[in-house]
């Protein structure tokens, strides 16, 4: 996301390449598909939110509790993830709640074979059921070691690929399918962020909705705060407070005598359980 794994330059050339700018089970009902699991409520957040590749200490935190961000994105795991994260630990995630924060769990799993980056982890079409289902396990257990219970959602990280390399493309859909059907059996709500030109396009189009997440976190670039008047697909999908949109990258922003670079987002979504 923004430069958290690849430049802003280089990211505006992939998506470029992948093309310009329907999932139905919309909502909340398609996060719980588990029919004989007993889930907990989702924790809703509907305002602005923001991401940066590393969490922000404790301090920074409080002080940019200002009302502006009620929500922060932060990477829990994933081989791909691109920084270190010497504040993210259970007790910063219990403090920053307990201010106010609400929290969305990112994971940066796998990475498509024809994505042109390079990644410490990619899939293949031999291997993206057994990586979706490996690394979706990786992403409870770190969620739960993070306080963050069961019912909680867990954003898969999917980078801009081609979406019509169509082999690639199948790839990634079976690799997304074992891992959202991974974190239902463990009760972790499924969710996505991808571009709406290429990786969050692929989720919303496909014609095979079984088993794909029930929350779309779409990068789209347009420095307009809202989940609806951009939405790219049809206006019943992901509706009833699953959707996300990243509008802004590297907004350098100081609060509170702390700077941090972050990316800007509009959120309507769930967040964390946490406790």
């Amino acid at each position: 996301m923004a430069e958290h794994r690849q430049s802003r330059k280089r990211r505006y050339i992939t998506w470029g390449v992948a093309g310009a700018a329907v999932l139905a089970g919309a909502g909340i009902a398609a996060q719980n598909s588990m029919a004989a699991t007993t889930w907990p409520a989702q924790k809703t957040y509907t305002g602005r939110a923001f991401d940066a590749c590393t969490a922000p200490s404790l301090a920074a935190m409080k002080a940019w509790n200002t009302g502006f961000y009620g929500a922060a994105a932060v990477y829990i795991g994933g081989r791909n993830r691109g920084c270190a994260q010497p504040n993210l630990t259970a007790s910063w995630v219990k403090s920053v709640n307990a201010v106010g924060w609400k929290l969305i769990p990112l994971y940066v799993g796998a990475q498509p074979p024809c994505q042109t980056s390079s990644n410490p982890e990619k899939f293949t079409a031999a291997t993206a059921a057994s990586l979706g289902a490996s690394n979706a396990g990786d992403a409870v257990a770190k969620a739960a070691a993070l306080g963050m219970k069961a019912g909680s959602p867990i954003y898969l990280d999917m980078e801009p690929y081609d979406i019509t390399n169509k082999a690639c493309n199948d790839a990634v859909l079976t690799y997304v399918r074992s891992f959202t059907k991974t974190l239902r059996a463990k009760t972790y709500r499924a969710g996505y962020y991808g571009f709406s030109s290429s990786s969050a396009k692929a989720i919303a189009t496909a014609t095979d909705k079984t088993d794909l997440p029930g929350n779309l976190w779409y990068a789209l670039w347009d420095k307009q705060n809202t989940t609806t008047a951009d939405w790219p697909w049809g206006a019943t999908q992901y509706t009833n407070h699953s959707r996300g949109h990243q509008y802004m990258v590297n907004s350098k922003e100081s609060r509170g005598g702390y700077t941090i670079t972050v990316d800007r987002n509009a959120w309507d979504a769930p967040v964390a359980l946490v406790g």
